[in-house]
């Protein structure tokens, strides 16, 4: 699922200190989530480099492993949708605990962010912390390391 909200010639558009599209567009894809197994919903959303928002839900498999999370729906869909960069990023998860990306999603935004992507983790509340891709994860391993292979 796509929605599209471009901002024409503004090469990072949105602002990171108010992500409140994004959380909008989070929340209301949670709601699909498909989660038999655990019960914990998340949504993700996320905004590629021409400012359109695209989101995603994790959608569980009763083989475990086959499920897939909500941010790698979210970059399925830019992905899809012909675009290859992330300017920020949001997902939301129920409970009070704070619940940032798992390491496979962090590798996977990775392929499409830079070193100061913003990554916002939130409740149903709101936004409860932000962190850039370095600092979720550091020294990580990126395309670049690929070049001329």
């Amino acid at each position: 699922m796509t929605t599209s909200s471009p901002v024409p010639g503004d090469e990072h558009p949105g602002d990171p200190s108010d992500p409140s599209d994004l959380f909008a567009a989070a929340l209301a894809v949670q709601a699909h989530a498909h989660v038999p197994y655990s019960r914990f919903r998340v949504g993700a959303a996320l905004r590629s480099g021409s400012g359109r928002i695209h989101v995603g839900c994790n959608v569980e498999n009763a083989a475990y492993p086959q499920g897939w999370c909500a941010e790698a729906s979210a970059i399925a869909a830019m992905v899809s949708a012909g675009e290859r960069r992330i300017v920020e990023i949001l997902t939301v998860c129920d409970g009070e605990q704070l619940s940032t990306c798992c390491g496979g999603c962090r590798q996977k935004i990775r392929e499409f962010a830079g070193p100061d992507t913003r990554i916002h983790t939130a409740g149903p509340d709101g936004v409860r912390r932000s962190y850039t891709m370095d600092e979720l994860l550091p020294d990580s391993f990126g395309p670049e390391h690929l070049a001329g292979t």
